[in-house]
Formats: structure tokens, C-alpha cells, sequence
């Protein structure tokens, strides 16, 4: 399949520190990539070089089968960005954003406006089109910021934390625009803190740490890989429950409200085991769960996942 985006042996140093390190990995044409790291994992930086935000001190860039260094225009020209720090104009209304944009991008001529009308359409913002955008709720502002990135039809979208600040119906709903971006024929770049969301959204996603690039593959596969990391989650009434260090087959222990998730990789023997040493006490819930992307994550750097580059 052709590739999108194709990034190879990509550097960056601030001074002393190796932001970037050397990393290589593509995004095929019409995936939806996630692209996850730890604070100061060179995350930011790494989608900043992709975007034109910052030079690379090496490496090569190529976005819709063009080199960002020796053709910039015609590269950016083939993006949407939507930056986490974005704002729509408070006193423009919606279409008054969409058009000056246009204008940004070059574009003129009587069809911008029923092109902005269509998109705005598609977003969900018909009836308030003409409102200005500081009675918008947050929600209803990221959608209008959308829609700027998309006037100019990108091949390729890159989001910055989409659904950062907004409440469950607003996050269904872009995940909903986003998906039909998607099935449109967009190749949709996204940098994002919430795993929920990658696992839900993306076809293959990118673990970047300490400036290399830790593991890539689908959500799935990468949840394959760390079988150890399968629990047995377990909710006992009087919640005392036995210590990890009297387990055969029970790496670890966490406390998860009043459960407490135990970690191994061979369920059957730890719940067996488990069962011995609880005894008689009584059962509230029982469950044995396949790894999930945050395990993943936090196999993989050793860290939370938090805000940050």
C-alpha cells in the first residue's frame, strides 16, 4: 500500500538533550495512525518536524510522496493541522473562519463558500453557521477548528489531542467526524494522551520513549505481544486480600478501588491458586482480562502516560 507519511533516521537535539534519536516508521495512505509517548518523550517534537514547525537537524520527511526539505510548499499544501493550542477567531462567525482560511491557503473564487457551507454541514454546525464563534460551546469551537484544517481538502490529517477538554457526547461526536474523515479517504495523523482512544480509533499506533521509538504495530498485535501482562481481577466482600509474594504464578498486585488486579501469564494456575488461598471468604466478582493498551504503554516506558512532549 502506498505510504503517506514515511520518516527516516529522524534527528533532533535541543542543546544537550537528543529530543529525537534516530527514529524510522511510516503511516500507509488512509490509516488512522495514533501516535502515544511519555512527558519528554519527544513526541511533540517529532509531530512539530512532521508539520514544519521545526527543521530536523536530520532525517527526511515525506508527506503524500513529498520531501518536506526540497519541496515544503507542495508538501504542506497536502496537510490539515489542527494543533492542541488552536483557537477559531471569537469574532468571526463559523463560515467567516472557514473563508479567511481559505484565503491563508490561496484559495478563491464563489465556491469557497459552498464549500465552507458543506463542511460546516458535515460537522454538525448548520444551524449556528452564521453565529459567531464565541457563543460556541468548546466542543462545537474544536469542530469549527476542524473545519479550518480541512478547507483546503488535506490528503493527510494531522490532530493534536482532538478530544482534550471535551465532555462524552462531544468526544462521540468527533470520534464519529473523525471515523468519516477516515472512511472519506483521509490519512489522519494523532497525537494523543488518551489510550481509550487510540485503541478505539486507530489502525496501527507508535510508541515513542526517550526519543526512539519503542514499539509499532495495531492495537491488537501490540496487546499480543505482552501475554504477562493478562489479570485476574478479583473483588472480594470483606476486601483482605492474600499478598502477591505467597503466589507462584502471580507476578504482581495492584489495588483498584475495592478490587485488586493480579498479574500473570497463565490465568487458569493464578486463579486456581488464587482460589486456595482465598478460602471461604465470598466472591463479589471474578474476571481474567486481556492486556490493555495502558499495561502496554507502561511496559514499554516505565511511566504513566501524561501530558507533555
Amino acid at each position: 500500500m502506498k505510504e503517506a507519511i514515511k520518516i527516516r533516521d529522524l534527528h533532533k537535539g535541543f542543546g544537550r538533550i537528543k529530543a529525537v534519536d534516530g527514529i524510522n516508521f511510516a503511516v500507509e495512505q488512509g490509516e488512522i495512525f495514533g501516535f502515544l509517548g511519555p512527558n519528554g518523550a519527544g513526541k511533540t517534537t517529532t509531530a512539530r518536524m512532521i508539520t514544519g514547525v521545526l527543521e530536523p537537524d536530520q532525517g527526511d520527511i515525506e508527506l503524500a510522496g513529498y520531501n518536506l526539505k526540497d519541496n515544503f510548499v507542495e508538501a504542506r499544501l497536502r496537510i490539515g493541522v489542527v494543533p492542541e493550542a488552536a483557537n477559531a477567531y471569537q469574532e468571526l462567525t463559523a463560515l467567516e473562519n472557514l473563508k479567511f482560511m481559505a484565503k491563508m491557503y490561496g484559495l478563491s473564487g464563489k465556491d469557497i463558500n459552498n464549500k465552507a457551507v458543506e463542511l460546516l454541514t458535515r460537522l454538525g454546525l448548520k444551524e449556528r453557521i452564521n453565529d459567531k464563534v464565541k457563543g460556541y460551546s468548546k466542543g462545537m469551537t474544536q469542530r469549527v477548528i476542524l473545519g479550518m484544517a480541512l478547507i483546503n481538502d488535506p490528503e493527510i490529517l494531522f490532530l493534536d489531542e482532538p478530544t482534550r477538554g471535551l465532555d462524552v457526547q462531544s468526544t462521540r461526536i468527533m470520534h464519529e467526524i473523525i471515523q468519516d474523515l477516515n472512511h472519506g479517504g483521509n490519512t489522519i495523523f494523532i497525537t494523543t494522551h488518551n489510550i481509550q482512544e487510540a485503541n478505539q480509533l486507530c489502525n496501527s499506533i507508535a510508541i515513542i520513549n526517550k526519543g526512539k521509538i519503542a514499539a509499532i504495530d495495531s492495537p491488537e498485535n501490540l496487546k499480543d505481544t505482552f501475554k504477562e501482562l493478562q489479570t485476574v481481577e478479583i473483588c472480594l466482600e470483606d476486601m483482605d486480600y492474600p499478598d502477591p509474594e505467597n503466589f507462584q504464578y502471580i507476578s504482581q498486585a495492584i489495588k483498584e478501588g475495592n478490587k485488586m488486579k493480579y498479574y500473570t501469564d497463565d490465568p487458569d494456575r493464578a486463579v486456581k491458586e488464587l482460589i486456595g488461598l482465598i478460602g471461604n471468604k465470598k466472591i463479589v466478582g471474578l474476571n481474567i482480562l486481556e492486556p490493555d493498551l495502558e499495561d502496554v504503554f507502561v511496559e514499554l516506558t516505565g511511566g504513566e502516560l501524561n501530558n507533555g512532549s
